[in-house]
């Protein structure tokens, strides 16, 4: 009894410590830039860590965007024009606010909808979740269970989650994108498809009527 009690105990333990050391550190957003207007967002970063960012336009005329990442020096470390998405990574060579700029300038009527997500990779909270793993020990008697194991399988089934939680949000992005992208042609289409069905019936009926002037002979005829 006591043995199964201790093994609950150090769980319980093994679980709170693995909530700590995998707290989220990535974000994501989706916002409205307007036409003939610049957007900037700023994130901080660590020296010596890694910072991915991945966008994609999902609605908009034209469903395109300028890019650019800017150092806290104000030097440009990404710049992309006239892209629908992209993803890059940026190892950060100083500490400081990174701008992540979205450029719809070159678009003076058509305003987009932008999604992006920022990931960073920050050593801190590696090596503070190693002492958080060493710190809680590993108890005697443990029913065979060892606690390498269990962190060990417990990082893994988070990086899986992590790795899915991440291509579904970019998938969401993805079906976003290609629902907008067709019911505006469906919006096209039964447009044109109206104009094309009034131009008929016009057609048609100016016929008609040339046919019947031509065959209406109003002349009087005296005999």
């Amino acid at each position: 009894m006591d043995d199964v009690r201790r093994m609950c105990v150090s769980l319980l333990a093994v679980f709170i410590g693995a909530v700590n050391a995998f707290s989220p550190t990535d974000s994501e957003f989706t916002f409205l830039l307007p036409a003939a207007s610049k957007e900037c967002f700023y994130q901080s970063a660590i020296q010596n860590g890694s910072i991915e960012i991945e966008y994609q336009v999902i609605a908009g005329a034209g469903m395109d965007v300028d890019f650019s990442i800017v150092s806290p020096q104000g030097i440009y470390l990404v710049s992309e024009f006239r892209r629908s998405d992209g993803v890059h990574m940026v190892e950060p060579s100083e500490a400081g606010d990174y701008q992540i700029c979205f450029d719809n300038t070159f678009s003076r009527f058509s305003e987009k909808m932008v999604f992006f997500e920022v990931i960073l990779d920050n050593p801190s909270n590696d090596a503070g979740a190693d002492d958080e793993w060493a710190g809680l020990g590993e108890p005697e008697n443990l029913l065979e269970y060892k606690l390498d194991d269990i962190k060990e399988s417990m990082e893994t089934v988070h990086r899986r989650l992590e790795r899915s939680r991440q291509m579904q949000t970019v998938l969401r992005a993805f079906e976003a994108r290609d629902r907008n992208l067709l019911e505006d042609n469906l919006w096209r289409v039964s447009f044109w498809s109206c104009v094309n069905m009034l131009v008929m019936l016009s057609v048609g009926l100016t016929q008609v009527y040339t046919l019947r002037r031509l065959f209406d002979d109003k002349r009087r005829v005296y005999s």
